[in-house]
């Protein structure tokens, strides 16, 4: 057994992220221990945060793969046990920086994280199916994504994402949002009840105390956009996140219809008197692409919903605010859309060519690659004098 070799253990072990944390194993503390016997058998012990941890097998594999790689080693015997609370707390530690618990990373003036929160006027517009589709495009423009499920009643977001009975683990008090196989990981309030089919009933105080521990309970990493899929209206909700995440960008969703369009309008004015920034409206079913048309090689529009609500939505919010709330997209009637939300596989994974996928991955673009603008936004400036 010689140093070099343990090193060379040591490397490769650091290549090995926690599924969960994202983060090396080793930088974590969860090697526990490594030594190599005469025949070149590496036997290491790794300590899960928590005894059952739902990705063990993972884990068992990426360290036995890593491991194998070294020259010389010619077994790895691997032994998975479980944390101390004294090295549980230690994790924490390390995973929060030492900030006090309960601080929400993405409000603090240092963050670099994009948060996007996703609202509409009314239900039924398809604002979750545009919240999964463009956290799935934009982590496949190489981001990192996170979702959390803010509708506290209609929470669907985890389905249409195949985690529909998944749980988030939990190391003591902090949570780990759970992954997805496209990489977004995802927390929503229906992940954290007993029972799928239990029934939110909750008024103001509680919604907020929910909406935090979702921002500030949850180790989320280093996030390049978090996106927030918000309730309909103008509730709770809302207000709590206008008070949590002043700096969060808005996008309203509506379709073409006069009267979605006119509650729309109420969502995004609602965001820009909690001093947060309209970044655009999208449009859903925006019409039906004629498939008789298509098989003809021409274009037919059939405007089931009508037209003009997204355009009017833009327009009205622009010179409200005095500032320029684009149009970011119109999604066509896509019978894909529809399937692949109901079998948790999402439009833009499961068929990135179809019209609505296009319309989608294209609003993800737009708002991926937008800079900060300070209009319509709250600075936190405090006068200190009068003149």
């Amino acid at each position: 057994m010689s140093t070099p070799l343990l090193d060379q253990i040591q490397a490769a072990l650091a290549t090995v992220n926690d599924p969960e944390i994202k983060r090396p194993i080793t930088e974590l503390g969860m090697v526990d221990s490594v030594e190599v016997d005469a025949a070149g058998v590496a036997q290491i012990t790794v300590l899960l945060t928590v005894a059952g941890c739902p990705l063990k097998d993972t884990i068992n594999r990426d360290v036995t793969a890593a491991v194998s790689g070294v020259s010389g080693i010619t077994g790895v015997d691997l032994t998975l046990g479980v944390m101390t609370a004294e090295q549980r707390s230690g994790l924490q530690e390390t995973l929060r920086n030492g900030q006090a618990q309960r601080e929400i990373p993405f409000a603090q003036p240092g963050s670099l994280t994009k948060v996007l929160a996703i609202a509409s006027g009314k239900g039924g517009v398809g604002k979750s199916s545009v919240t999964v589709n463009l956290a799935l495009a934009m982590a496949k423009q190489g981001l990192k994504v996170g979702v959390v499920d803010a509708d506290i009643y209609g929470h669907s977001v985890p389905a249409m994402l195949g985690v529909a009975d998944h749980r988030p683990t939990q190391v003591d008090d902090l949570i780990m949002p759970v992954p997805t196989p496209s990489g977004v990981s995802v927390i929503s309030i229906g992940m954290l009840k007993p029972r799928r089919d239990q029934v939110v009933a909750w008024r103001g105080p509680m919604l907020d105390r929910a909406l935090v521990q979702m921002l500030a309970d949850v180790y989320w990493g280093d996030l390049d956009v978090l996106l927030l899929d918000l309730p309909p209206g103008t509730g709770d909700v809302a207000i709590s996140l206008g008070q949590h995440l002043p700096g969060a960008e808005v996008v309203v969703v509506t379709t073409p219809q006069e009267a979605a369009a006119e509650v729309a309008e109420r969502a995004g004015t609602m965001a820009s008197m909690m001093h947060q920034r309209v970044v655009g409206v999208v449009e859903n079913m925006s019409f039906l692409p004629c498939p008789h048309c298509a098989e003809e090689g021409t274009e037919h529009r059939l405007e089931i919903f009508g037209s003009g609500g997204g355009e009017r939505v833009a327009a009205t919010l622009s010179e409200r605010f005095g500032y320029d709330v684009p149009v970011l997209g119109q999604v066509p009637i896509d019978v894909s859309l529809r399937e692949g939300g109901d079998a948790g596989k999402p439009i833009v994974d499961s068929d990135p060519t179809a019209p609505g996928a296009v319309a989608l991955t294209a609003v993800a673009t737009r708002l991926a690659g937008r800079g900060r603008g300070l209009a319509g936004m709250q600075l936190g400036l405090t006068p200190t004098s009068k003149f």
